[in-house]
Formats: structure tokens, sequence, C-alpha cells
């Protein structure tokens, strides 16, 4: 039997914390520890290591608690990455207290996954950051790049 404990601190700080920030600002904080990584990094064993003007980089290394029941790394692992690399790359485009949200995201798998992919980096990139609208384009690959997976996205900025 295996077992895994998750410990995370409250988001609500979390996104308070960030209103008080740019989007840029408030990513650096989390990438470089002085705020905390989201829930969901914590839970899924992601985190953020890559974050410049329209640019956000996660890391994970896939192992079997991503499995699906046909013995590979569930494809949420992969769509979840890519969808907060490509939010982030939004986000760091954000002004203090600015907000977007994920209106539709495309996620394309190319290859499967599994523990003995290795380290997977999420390379988020926005691609266009208007007053309502933003999109973004996502890559996943692994350290000699081969490519797992690609998507794209469109959010409303609120």
């Amino acid at each position: 039997m295996r077992s895994l404990t998750v410990a995370w601190q409250d988001p609500q700080a979390l996104a308070e914390a960030g209103r008080a920030m740019s989007g840029l600002e408030f990513l650096r904080a989390i990438r470089d520890g002085r705020l905390p990584s989201p829930p969901i990094a914590e839970l899924l064993g992601f985190s953020l290591v890559e974050v410049e003007p329209g640019h956000a980089v996660f890391e994970v290394h896939p192992g079997e608690r991503h499995y699906n029941p046909i013995g590979v790394v569930h494809g949420g692992l992969a769509m979840t990455l890519l969808d907060s690399a490509m939010g982030c790359s939004v986000h760091t485009q954000m002004p203090a207290g600015g907000a977007y949200t994920t209106l539709e995201a495309k996620t394309n798998l190319v290859r499967a996954i599994s523990e003995r992919t290795g380290v997977l980096r999420a390379i988020g990139k926005s691609i266009h950051v208007g007053r309502r609208v933003a999109t973004a384009e996502g890559r996943l690959v692994d350290r000699d790049g081969t490519l797992y997976a690609h998507a794209s996205t469109t959010c409303l900025v609120l």
C-alpha cells in the first residue's frame, strides 16, 4: 500500500496577498518561496520554476500517484500543468488587483507519460493580452525537449 500526505496554506490568504501585487510580482513571490504555492500545486506535486513577462514554466516529476487505471499518467496532469503555465503567462501581465479566468483551453496529448518519463516542463507563453481577452499557448516537454502535449487557451480579462 502506498500513501500520500498533502499539506497546504490558506488559499484565500494567498489570493488576498496577490491582489496587492502585479501579477509578475505575485508569481515571482510564489516561485521564490516568499508566498506559498497554491493547493493544486501541492496536491499534484508541481512547482513554478520560471516566470518572466509573458512567460511561465512549471515542473513536475510524474509518479505512480498520477496514474490512471491503464497504468500511465492521467492526461489531466498534462492538462492541469499546461492550463497553469498558460494562465500564469497571462497573469504576469496583470496589474495589481487585475484578474483573469480561463474561458477555453484545448490540449493535444501526443505521447504517453509514465514515472520513467522524468521531469516534465510546462512552458506557457502569452500571445495576446488585451483589455478583455487574452490568449496563450503551451508546450509540455521533457529535459531533452521531447514534446508530450501542447495546448492553447483563451482567457477573459476581468
